[in-house]
């Protein structure tokens, strides 16, 4: 069935991977059961050729650390989810694309709440298969469709989304694969479906972090599996304002976005030329 998955989705399992490594630690930033199940043979495979060249035997880590970033990551959107589900107007929850992803199974939700999980057929078929019968602790809805298609917000109303109410969407793991004309489409048109006060949340690079030479160790990698990182922002809050969100961005190793994990300084938002990832957050005006 992995054969199945295109590069950029193979990268779920590579991140399936991280988070099974990360529920193995004693001091785990969260614990996804499934992550093993999930990353399948592939996954670990991946995970290996990102340590290698993240931490070399011969040398001094230079690029960011990937395990802490994706444990960061991880948390930082758990925390976001639960804390918009804590909201009694919070009634939809749309992760696009699903991935890998394991909250609908692994955290309990607001009965309320409508789940919806939105990727390609071949990936939401074989995440069906390796989790079996394991049932979601949500009212889970999957929908089978590409990003891309010109009529998915169809299928996802189909699915029993309602555009007329808020909504909360996690677009993570997305931006830096795609290029910079798909991220403007896809936030325009996630916004056209979102109504006013609804959240959006994702992660992004900046646009130093595609052209930096020692990011290039990393950098290889990923193009090498062919799913180049394509676009990043130096103004993610204005990326986001462009199409009608309120927004915030976060570093991993601010306050908040932590947990007592990121290794690596923090260089002001005014220093130019230096590598950076950022956790967006917005609410629909």
């Amino acid at each position: 069935m992995t054969a199945s998955l295109d590069a950029v989705e193979r990268t779920a399992l590579l991140t399936a991977a991280l988070r099974a490594a990360e529920t193995r630690r004693p001091d785990r930033l969260y614990e996804d059961p499934y992550a093993d199940a999930l990353a399948g043979d592939i996954g670990p495979e991946l995970l290996a050729q990102v340590r290698a060249a993240t931490f070399p035997a011969d040398g001094e880590r230079t690029l960011p650390s990937t395990p802490d970033y994706n444990a960061i990551r991880t948390r930082f959107f758990d925390d976001y989810l639960k804390d918009a589900a804590a909201d009694p107007a919070t009634t939809q929850i749309v992760l696009a694309p699903a991935g890998m992803d394991s909250r609908a199974y692994r955290t309990d939700w607001p009965a309320r709440v409508r789940w919806f999980e939105v990727d390609r057929p071949a990936v939401l078929a074989y995440k069906q298969e390796r989790l079996g019968a394991v049932p979601a602790r949500t009212d889970h809805r999957k929908v089978a469709v590409d990003l891309t298609s010109p009529d998915w917000e169809q299928d996802l109303q189909d699915a029993g989304y309602d555009p007329s109410v808020p909504s909360t969407w996690l677009l993570e793991g997305l931006l830096y694969y795609i290029p910079e004309a798909d991220t403007h489409r896809i936030l325009q048109r996630v916004a056209a479906i979102s109504a006013p006060g609804s959240r959006i949340a994702a992660d992004i690079v900046n646009a130093d972090a595609l052209t930096l030479a020692h990011m290039r160790g990393l950098l290889d990698v990923f193009e090498s599996w062919g799913c180049p990182w394509l676009f990043g922002t130096n103004e993610p809050e204005a990326l986001f304002e462009r199409y009608g969100y309120t927004a915030q961005a976060l570093q991993p190793g601010e306050d908040g976005a932590d947990f007592g994990r990121w290794p690596d300084p923090v260089p002001p938002r005014s220093v130019q030329g230096v590598r950076r990832v950022f956790f967006v957050h917005g609410r629909r005006r």
